[in-house]
């Protein structure tokens, strides 16, 4: 409403594309530079990117980490400049760094507006035609990895993760391996963009899990969600969070703005 994005949840949809309904699992990632380990886990739970530049500001630092986690990670990369019904929008010279950063070909840039929806069909169109399907898991036991989080003051915590192994329903029992915790899983769905419970989710689909657990310090960014009398290996990558001290520099005069900018 503010035009402001924080961070959206995670949300599935379908798209025809070529006669063919494609569902597709969308997450968005914290832009900040620290949030990259929780970039990290997002990244690992999809198949491809798309590596969006504002065209009235051009490549910006977490553009380029985040760019480098999805290089290492193998993901499909599918440039795009938003904003451009913006009347400052300087879509060629921003399309110029986008070119230089990527390696890519000019004709391969998607240009969209979230406000006006143009370009958002076509953007569409190309995931579909271009991100690979999940890859389809030989492992029959559940395990997912969590990749963000919500509390409930009624349910508990209620967690947003991505199946690599097996299947989940309401009622299985299961835990949490890193903080070795068991729970039972309330209620299993998918965000579209509402909660929406479902029978079962299975290998490469993303939902969530309603837990229960009503305590801080259990779910946590990169766990390993797996039935309770099932695999204790922890997908790859897992981290204990640090805390994160909070601080802004601001020059005692506004004459010295530049030049704090600069430096």
């Amino acid at each position: 409403e503010r035009g402001i994005t924080i961070k959206m949840q995670p949300v599935r949809m379908e798209h025809t594309y070529k006669g063919t309904t494609y569902e597709v699992n969308l997450i968005d990632t914290p832009g900040h530079i620290d949030f990259s380990y929780e970039v990290s886990r997002a990244l690992k739970a999809v198949e491809g990117v798309l590596l969006l530049v504002d065209s009235t500001q051009g490549v910006q630092a977490q553009t380029l980490s985040v760019l480098g986690m999805a290089r290492e990670q193998g993901l499909t990369i599918i440039p795009v400049l938003t904003k451009i019904d913006v009347p400052h929008a300087r879509r060629e010279e921003v399309a110029g760094e986008v070119v230089a950063l990527l390696k890519c070909r000019l004709e391969e840039i998607q240009y969209v507006s979230g406000r006006t929806g143009e370009g958002v069909k076509d953007l569409l169109d190309l995931i579909c035609d271009r991100i690979p399907a999940p890859k389809k898991s030989e492992d029959d036991s559940f395990r997912g990895l969590v990749f963000d989080f919500k509390y409930s003051n009624h349910r508990g915590v209620i967690v947003y993760f991505r199946v690599f192994d097996g299947k989940v329903k309401k009622g299985d029992a299961l835990r949490f391996l890193a903080a070795e915790r068991n729970f039972v899983a309330l209620e299993v769905g998918i965000l579209c963009p509402e909660e929406k419970p479902v029978d079962e989710l299975k290998s490469g689909e993303i939902g969530y899990i309603v837990t229960g657990i009503k305590e801080p310090g259990v779910a946590s960014v990169g766990d390993t969600l797996a039935l309770e009398r099932g695999s204790r290996e922890l997908l790859v990558g897992y981290q204990s969070v640090p805390p994160v001290v909070w601080a802004s520099v601001f020059p005692a005069s506004q004459d010295d703005f530049t030049i704090l900018k600069q430096a």
